[in-house]
């Protein structure tokens, strides 16, 4: 079994920062692709952004220049850095990534989803 924790959520203003984590923990190989996904009151769950176990990232276009997504392998761990936050990036976020258990099975695995709020 593999387990996600996010952490990092909660109330900013407009323009301020929040740091997003999420941890693996568990029976775990390895982890290729890890993902953060959000999901606004009345709105489907969006990508914000990718990470493979390379390097390469991916964002959504409405958070390119403010969001930056970072992991450690070691930790089994993805950072998800917000600047200038708006109001329209409230919403609930989830991680997703993709493991290699020690059965060198690939899944996916999700997070329990944590809440940011911007204030305008």
């Amino acid at each position: 079994q593999v387990q996600l924790v996010e952490s990092g959520g909660g109330l900013v203003q407009a323009g301020g920062s929040l740091r997003l984590s999420c941890a693996a923990s568990g029976s775990i190989f390895s982890i290729n692709t890890m993902g953060w996904y959000r999901q606004a009151p009345g709105k489907q769950r969006e990508l914000v952004a990718s990470i493979t176990r390379g390097g390469s990232t991916n964002y959504a276009d409405s958070v390119k220049g403010r969001f930056t997504l970072f992991r450690d392998n070691a930790k089994n761990t993805v950072y998800l850095q917000m600047d200038s936050l708006k109001p329209e990036d409230t919403a609930v976020y989830y991680c997703l990534f993709m493991v290699v258990t020690t059965d060198y099975y690939e899944r996916a695995y999700g997070g329990q989803g944590t809440q940011v709020t911007v204030s305008s």
